[in-house]
């Protein structure tokens, strides 16, 4: 990345064949927009294209799927964090940031906001909402939303914010925090950049005595459950739902989500803070546009139609990759490569925090999970979903990577139906006449796994693995439903028996700051939603306190988060795998083969070769805001 100032930039594009200012949109030159050199702030940030230099104009097609699937919109638009990864994942950089610093037992973190930096209603952006975000939102007592802000703590505290001046403040810590910087630029973690001040305080009480009227104009019981609503950040789904919340993002939605059933639309943020080298401002594109399709079947019809411009997402499995490569020439497009990063391509999780205690307590057996591990071929799953590509695993990190852990990565892993009877009948002996178990009440053992329904390939390994359960006993069956139900039942509910999802991470610093199924520390933490709770936010009512072998683990990873020194985070990490061993809290299938994605062959500046990430949320720090069309 480079600098450039305001007087620079503004020399720059003044220069360019009397067109003007070439940051100006072509729908946006208006009376109702100032002028470029008052959009911009005094030092934008300078894209250096992947390729080469663009032109602004033109539409990216794209598509969600369903109607919870709006967590993937981090991954196009709204990766626009303080600090951002590198696109080849090698470290971190400033990005709506100007610069920072960190002292020398990484207690005391220094940002420096841009100067004239502008949401995009043209409002300054200034610490305010710094200060706003941290103490309005993150910790209000009255309204507190802390959901993914564990990284804000250590020693047990949570970092102190201190303003110095309008562009300019510091968090500091009690203890040692290692990754604060890259837990900022992982994936949606970092909050600062999404809350302007200026539009949130009309829901606040604290600066609006009226607020409780105004909600409940809107419907709403108080101040506080619109307040939530209004900046969407315990949910991504709520999140995005509303296109009158300015944003710092390249584009912002005109028709949001929900909005309209048929497409959402975004278009470009005429304050948007970053330039190209020959002084364009970005993003190239004048909009996104997002069919909202059904299913992925759909999606995958109009993506060999070359209806959608860039997608890996719920079509690029294995089973599909033979009609995907043939329709190329036909769809007008080519492949990029996804370098996996997930820990396993699917993790069978148990509801260890259950409000059944009876289910809770048999989740908990550590033999009757080993049980169900044995009870799956996973070879057979990997010849048929996967078309033979991958290698019978546990979640768990690469073999070749310093922190691989071999008991971590091949235990259970064996099929054994006849050891997972034999594990079965010393804890839940007694049949029915059907064959399948009682569980200590004299229930029928069913497992019922609530699945969301895009995930293809997951449910393609239910259908063997269900078999496999029932074969050995268990009565276990599949509800698969729409993602924003999942969402709500699973991800945040207790009553659940089980699910499977995936992500996570295999090796180095991205286990380091995704360990889910190592230890319980955020809500992708699915199989102890309320074990996770209780490590970022044990005051809430929903946390449930672990036992002790968990907090022990929990405190681990508490250990490393402070950690500045990388031998010591890699002693601490290397503690905390054989520890996940040991515990065996889920199971999985296989680590996964690289994957794949398509991209139209007119699409300019995209990756050829990318991590495959929700951490480095794919393809985000690619940087979306330099794509073009030719």
């Amino acid at each position: 990345m480079n600098r450039i100032s305001r007087r620079g930039f503004i020399a720059s594009t003044t220069a360019l064949a009397g067109l003007g200012f070439a940051g100006i949109p072509a729908f946006a030159q208006g009376e109702a927009l100032p002028p470029l050199e008052d959009r911009l702030p005094e030092n934008p940030l300078v894209i250096t294209p992947t390729d080469r230099p663009g032109q602004q104009g033109g539409t990216w097609n794209h598509a969600l799927v369903g109607g919870g699937s709006l967590s993937m919109l981090v991954r196009y638009q709204g990766y626009e964090p303080l600090l951002r990864f590198t696109p080849d994942w090698t470290g971190i950089e400033p990005n709506v940031a100007e610069s920072y610093e960190v002292n020398d037992d990484s207690t005391v973190y220094t940002f420096h906001l841009r100067k004239g930096h502008k949401w995009s209603d043209g409002h300054p952006f200034t610490t305010e909402d710094i200060r706003f975000s941290y103490e309005d939102i993150f910790q209000d007592p009255d309204a507190p939303s802390g959901s993914g802000q564990g990284y804000w703590q250590a020693g047990g505290e949570v970092g102190k914010l201190e303003v110095v001046d309008e562009t300019t403040f510091r968090v500091v810590f009690a203890e040692p925090n290692g990754f604060f910087a890259q837990s900022i630029a992982w994936a949606n973690q970092d909050r600062l950049t999404k809350a302007p001040a200026h539009y949130l305080k009309q829901f606040h009480l604290r600066y609006n005595p009226q607020a409780n009227e105004l909600a409940k104009e809107r419907g709403y019981e108080s101040w506080v459950a619109l307040f939530a609503r209004e900046h969407g950040l315990d949910e991504d789904n709520i999140h995005y739902q509303n296109s009158t919340r300015p944003t710092l993002n390249a584009w912002k939605f005109t028709s949001a989500p929900g909005e309209d059933t048929e497409r959402a639309i975004a278009e470009r943020n005429p304050y948007y803070h970053k330039v190209d080298t020959e002084g364009t401002q970005l993003p190239y594109f004048d909009r996104v546009v997002y069919q909202m399709v059904s299913d992925p079947e759909v999606l995958l019809l109009k993506s060999l139609q070359g209806e959608v411009d860039m997608m890996d997402q719920y079509i690029a499995t294995p089973a599909n990759k033979p009609v995907i490569y043939e329709g190329q020439d036909k769809g007008n497009y080519h492949l990029f490569t996804l370098k996996e990063s997930a820990a396993n391509v699917m993790v069978f999780q148990l509801n260890l925090n259950h409000v059944d205690e009876v289910k809770r307590d048999l989740y908990n057996t550590r033999a009757f999970r080993e049980a169900l591990s044995h009870a799956i071929n996973r070879q057979d799953l990997i010849d048929a979903v996967f078309v033979g590509q991958g290698k019978p695993a546990q979640p768990s990190i690469l073999e070749g990577d310093p922190l691989y852990n071999e008991q971590l990565a091949t235990q259970h892993i064996e099929y054994d139906a006849e050891l997972a009877n034999e594990l079965l009948d010393g804890i839940v002996p007694e049949r029915d006449s059907d064959g399948y178990r009682l569980d200590p009440a004299g229930r029928r053992l069913t497992i019922v796994f609530e699945i969301d329904q895009v995930r293809s390939t997951f449910i393609d390994m239910f259908e063997l693995a269900i078999p496999m359960f029932q074969a050995v006993g268990i009565d276990a069956q599949i509800r698969t439903m729409d993602r924003s139900l999942w969402e709500t039942r699973v991800r945040n509910g207790r009553e659940f028996d089980a699910t499977a999802h995936q992500f996570g991470a295999n090796s180095g610093i991205a286990a380091m700051l995704d360990p889910r199924y190592f230890v319980p520390f955020n809500n992708n933490s699915i199989y102890a939603p309320g074990w996770a709770l209780y490590f970022s936010a044990p005051d809430n009512p929903n946390a449930i306190e672990p036992p002790q072998e968990i907090k022990d683990q929990q405190d681990r990873y508490r250990t490393l988060l402070s950690s500045g020194n990388p031998e010591d985070q890699m002693a601490t990490m290397a503690e905390i795998l054989q520890a996940a061993a040991d515990q065996f809290l889920v199971f999985g299938v296989s680590l996964p083969p690289d994957g794949y994605g398509i991209v139209k062959n007119d699409m300019v500046n995209t990756m050829p070769v990318m991590p495959n990430s929700f951490g480095w949320p794919t393809p985000g720090p690619s940087r979306p805001e330099q794509f073009f069309k030719e």
